[in-house]
């Protein structure tokens, strides 16, 4: 059965840790020991499920068809005192990216940020005791015993975030998805239609031939005014730009779009900082499309002054005909290149915080 590739970036899934072994009630019957005391060994620990993150994945769509996730039983306790054998941990594959919730308190419990991290998201139960632990001075023959605890289980809400250096931002037919493909590989769908991209899409696009110098670009579909109260695609996507490093922000300078382009800049610039403050403080570049159909010449001229005195830095391209790509390029690799930098050399906030413990995910 072959699935198509949409981008699923939510799925609702179930973990549980695997139950703890029981201990066992026996006593020695040696033959030449009389009155042989207990014997019976404990339960085995049962195994974690534990979430690794891999770059081989890049949606949550195996999630969604295999949502429920149940780690390895701690065995029995046997005679002789023979502890049980503890339970295999369940390595489950994520994303980098993924973003880990309790289903039903919404409290964040891990954020996965680099291919390999691992997070134990339920615990396995610890073993039984067997009888062998309850024997005093006075009770000499005891045939108590522990049962295996369970395992920790939770409903866990999983949201991918896009991982990518540069975010194209703006209203729906900017002409996105067209500088998209003709920067990079990528092949999204391009229609004359609100709403054309209806998922992320992400493009390598390579400063060089051989490709030694490269960054990830990701067309996110078009906001419109009031996206982030939940208007139109609403802020389904906006989160996908919280974690791009930099910003081009796509401004349509044809008549199609009745909107002037000072005017489509600050509704867009509006609902970016309505979503999160932080997003205005992300590298951005003004982007002025669709040269080769604009002719009212005062709607590029209103753009300039207005990014001359805001200091925006402000390229104007015609992906159709290519004009001014290459300067685009070359000055989103700039941007791209100065945030690597500042990113290695002062740590995020979220860096700062550790990430909480196994312990703090037990007592959600």
């Amino acid at each position: 059965m072959v699935h198509s590739s949409k981008f699923i970036d939510e799925a609702k899934v179930y973990v549980r840790g695997g139950d703890g072994g029981n201990g066992c009630s026996a006593f020695r019957r040696e033959k030449f020991v009389p009155r042989g005391g207990p014997s019976g060994g404990d339960g085995g620990r049962g195994g974690d499920v534990i979430f690794e993150a891999s770059r081989h994945y890049n949606t949550l769509f195996h999630l969604r068809m295999n949502p429920e996730h149940t780690a390895d039983r701690g065995r029995h306790g046997e005679g002789s005192n023979r502890t049980g054998r503890n339970g295999e941990s369940l390595i489950v594959k994520v994303p980098v990216g993924t973003v880990v919730y309790h289903w039903d308190t919404g409290e964040q419990i891990h954020d996965f940020t680099f291919d390999g991290e691992q997070f134990v998201v339920a615990k396995g139960g610890r073993g039984g005791r067997g009888n062998q632990h309850f024997a005093t001075s006075t009770h000499q023959a005891p045939t108590e015993k522990e049962d295996g605890i369970p395992g920790h289980t939770y409903t866990l809400r999983l949201e991918m975030k896009l991982l990518a250096d540069v975010g194209l931002v703006g209203f729906p037919n900017a002409g996105k998805s067209t500088l998209i493909s003709r920067l990079s590989a990528a092949k999204p769908e391009i229609a004359a239609y609100p709403f054309t991209t209806k998922e992320p899409v992400l493009g390598v696009v390579s400063m060089d031939e051989f490709g030694r110098e490269t960054f990830i670009m990701a067309d996110i579909p078009g906001l419109i005014e009031g996206a982030s109260e939940g208007h139109g695609l609403g802020i389904t996507f906006l989160r996908h730009v919280e974690r791009t490093r930099v910003l081009l922000h796509l401004i349509d300078l044809s008549e199609f779009n009745e909107k002037r382009p000072v005017e489509a800049y600050h509704i867009i610039q509006n609902e970016l900082g309505s979503f999160s403050e932080k997003l205005l403080e992300k590298p951005q570049i003004i982007v002025a499309t669709k040269l080769d159909s604009a002719q009212d010449e005062t709607r590029l001229e209103e753009l300039k002054e207005f990014c001359e005195e805001q200091g925006l830095p402000l390229h104007v391209i015609s992906a159709i005909t290519g004009k001014g790509l290459k300067d685009l390029q070359r000055a989103t690799w700039a941007l791209v290149k100065e945030a690597w930098e500042s990113a290695h050399d002062e740590p995020d906030d979220d860096e700062q915080v550790p990430p909480p413990s196994p312990e703090d995910l037990l007592k959600l």
